[in-house]
């Protein structure tokens, strides 16, 4: 006997594909068509793998800056289109892809899945508060493209790897930097990032590198960052000190300019 489908929300940081795809090396005119092509396929895979019926399913992006014929593709394959004007320091799509997510939660009861094609750490509040009220959450992207922090909050088994849904024999990584990618790589990418923002400082406070590194290393969960600074640590590059604060005592990292890999990334 069939089970009743699981009635499920879809909402789309467009954007945040799109631009991914243009980053891979894919041209503007295709990357819109790879974006609705994957969201068809995503469809299907939560039909079929997880009996989850999409009845409402939204796409967020300042589609004046995107194709003009993408907004009728989409509507094509069931998609309500929310253009939403971005600038040039933040996409204001997931402000209203979160304030819609939480109207369906106290409008639609019946609908008991929501699944967040994103990749920002900004969703994860808002996908507390669904799992708090008992809702499954999804969140699909690419990995290397997707916060660590977040994949972490919705738990492995609820992330969904997009690259299964496009043909990407014609892709290059958008990045140099995967979480499960060469360590050498991602300790020189912590080194670096220390260096670009902390190379006049004497001692270097712990917390601000720290929040340098979520920005520059968005794809590692937090203890992996942590434990680039460990390796960093181990390797006699840096050490880190405990000060006595008025409050409450704080760490700094010491550079040791002398080691060569401090040498290599300050010639970089």
């Amino acid at each position: 006997m069939d089970t009743k489908p699981t009635l499920a929300s879809v909402l789309v940081d467009f954007e945040n594909v799109y631009y991914y795809f243009c980053s891979s090396g894919v041209e503007k005119d295709n990357a819109d068509d790879l974006t609705v092509a994957l969201l068809r396929n995503l469809k299907v895979h939560l039909a079929e793998k997880y009996n989850e019926h999409a009845i409402s399913l939204d796409a967020y992006a300042d589609f004046e800056r995107i194709e003009e014929n993408v907004q009728g593709a989409l509507y094509l394959i069931g998609f309500e289109t929310h253009n939403v004007l971005g600038t040039d320091h933040k996409n204001a799509a997931d402000m209203k892809l979160c304030v819609d997510a939480m109207a369906t939660l106290y409008t639609r009861p019946e609908i008991t899945t929501f699944v967040f094609v994103a990749g920002d750490r900004d969703y994860i509040p808002v996908i507390r508060h669904l799992t708090k009220h008992g809702r499954t959450v999804r969140v699909v992207g690419f990995r290397q493209c997707v916060s660590g922090d977040l994949i972490s909050n919705v738990g492995t088994e609820f992330f969904i790897d997009a690259t299964q849904f496009v043909h990407t024999e014609t892709l290059k990584p958008a990045t140099g930097k995967t979480r499960d990618g060469n360590s050498d790589q991602l300790t020189s990418a912590a080194l670096r990032t220390m260096l670009k923002y902390f190379a006049d400082k004497p001692e270097i406070w712990l917390a601000p590198y720290l929040h340098k590194l979520r920005a520059e290393l968005p794809e590692l969960e937090e203890w992996e960052r942590k434990r680039l600074v460990s390796d960093l640590s181990e390797r006699g590059a840096i050490r880190i000190e405990k000060r006595h604060g008025e409050t409450h005592d704080y760490s700094v990292v010491i550079v040791n300019w002398n080691h060569p890999d401090v040498q290599a990334a300050n010639a970089d």
